[in-house]
C-alpha cells in the first residue's frame, strides 16, 4: 500500500560543480526521496534502504513553485528531474517540470525507473534506471522510447547480486542496442543494513551460501567496481556511451569541460590509478565549473594556462577537447576503465 500526501514544497537543489552519475547543475524533485518497495533507492544520495510502508509526498503546485523560484534565481542547466518509481505514473509531476524546462530553454535529463512512465513532454534526454530489474516492464519502456524517437539511455543501479549478474547485464545490453539507447551506464548504490537483509530474504536456494556470504562479509566495493567496468565494456561493445550523457554535452561549455575532468578523475580513483592527480583534476573541474568567463573564449584569446589555479594536465585535457572535441588523456583512462568482469568475481 502506498500513501500519497500533498506538500507545497518542491525540492530544488543547485550544485557548484558536476558530480557523477548525472552531472546536473540543478536537481528538481517533485516527490520525496524514498518511494519504492521493498528496497527504495534515493537516486540523489545514491543509497538504498528497506521500506515496509510507503508514504510519498508529492509537490502540489509545480509550475507555480518553479515560476517563483526562477524569478529569484534562474535555473542552471543541465537540470535533472528525479521522477522515478510509480508515483510518476499517478501524478506526472516530472512531466510538468520537463515541460517547464522546455518552455524556458533549460535542457533537462528526466530520470525514470522500471515502474515509471515516459513523459508526454519533450525531455532532452531520458535515463531509465533499471530497478527493480523486471524485464517484462523494462522492455516495453525501451521499445516505446525507440518508437517515439526519444534520446534515451539505460542507467543501472549496481546492487549485488541482482544487477551484478553477468547474464542479466548482457540481456540489458542487447535490449539497449536493439532499441537505440544512446548510453549504457552504471551508478553505484550504497545499501544500508536493512536493504542488505531485504536482498538476502529474496535469495533462493539456487543462489547458494556463497552469495549470502559475499553480500554481508566480502568486499562489495571490489565487486561493484568490477561490475561498473564490465558495464562500460558492454557499452563499448554495442557502440554507445558508457556514462550518462548530460543533455547538450556536445557544447564546449565550462560545465561540460568540468564533466570531462570529473569523469576521468572518478574512474582513476575507482581504479586506484594516480589518485593524487585524480584529486587535482577534481579540484580543477570545480574551478572550471565556477569560472565567470567561458573557457572557450579564454582559450581563443590566450591560453587556459593563464587561469592560475588550473593544473597543467587539466589545461592540456581541456585545450585538446576545445580544439577537437576529444582528449587523448581522457580517452586513455576510458580504455583502461572498460574491462570485462571475470565470472568468478562475485556470484552469478
Amino acid at each position: 500500500m502506498i500513501i500519497y500526501r500533498k506538500t507545497p514544497q518542491l525540492r530544488i537543489v543547485r550544485a557548484a560543480a558536476p558530480e557523477p552519475p548525472f552531472w546536473q547543475a540543478t536537481t528538481i524533485a517533485p516527490y520525496s526521496p524514498r518511494r519504492g518497495a521493498p528496497i527504495a533507492i534515493d537516486y540523489l544520495e545514491l543509497t538504498a534502504t528497506y521500506i515496509s510502508k510507503l508514504e510519498v509526498t508529492v509537490a502540489e503546485q509545480v509550475r507555480e513553485d518553479l515560476e517563483r523560484t526562477t524569478e529569484r534565481q534562474p535555473l542552471r542547466a543541465p537540470v535533472l528531474v528525479d521522477a522515478t518509481e510509480f508515483a510518476e505514473q499517478v501524478f506526472r509531476r516530472g512531466d510538468e517540470i520537463v515541460d517547464f524546462c522546455a518552455a524556458s530553454g533549460d535542457p533537462s535529463l528526466l530520470l525514470i525507473s522500471t515502474r515509471g512512465v515516459l513523459p508526454q513532454a519533450a525531455a532532452d534526454t531520458i535515463a531509465i534506471a533499471t530497478w527493480p530489474l523486471e524485464f517484462h516492464r523494462l522492455e516495453p519502456l525501451f521499445e516505446a522510447a525507440k518508437e517515439r524517437g526519444i534520446r534515451w539511455g539505460i542507467a543501472i543501479p549496481v546492487i549485488y547480486p541482482v544487477t551484478t549478474n553477468l547474464d542479466a547485464l548482457t540481456q540489458l545490453a542487447e535490449l539497449a542496442k536493439k532499441n537505440g539507447a544512446s548510453f549504457f551506464a552504471s551508478m553505484r548504490i550504497e545499501l544500508d543494513a536493512t536493504a542488505k537483509h531485504a536482498v538476502a530474504e529474496s535469495l533462493t536456494v539456487d543462489d547458494g551460501d556463497e552469495t549470502y556470504d559475499i553480500l554481508f562479509h566480502a568486499d562489495l566495493e571490489a565487486v561493484h567496481v568490477a561490475t561498473e567496468r564490465h558495464i562500460a565494456a558492454l557499452a563499448e561493445s554495442i557502440g554507445v556511451a558508457d556514462f550518462i550523457v548530460p543533455p547538450r554535452f556536445e557544447r564546449k561549455s565550462n560545465w561540460n569541460g568540468a564533466v570531462l575532468l570529473t569523469l576521468a578523475a572518478s574512474r582513476m580513483m575507482a581504479m586506484k590509478l594516480d589518485t593524487e592527480l585524480a584529486w587535482t583534476l577534481t579540484r580543477s573541474a570545480r574551478l572550471v565549473a565556477q569560472l565567470d568567463k567561458p573557457i572557450e573564449r579564454i582559450a581563443e584569446a590566450a591560453s587556459l594556462s593563464i587561469v592560475g589555479a588550473l593544473d597543467e594536465v587539466s589545461v592540456d585535457i581541456l585545450t585538446e577537447w576545445l580544439e577537437s572535441g576529444k582528449s587523448s588523456f581522457a580517452t586513455k583512462i576510458d580504455r583502461e576503465w572498460r574491462m570485462r568482469r571475470d565470472a568468478g568475481v562475485g556470484s552469478d
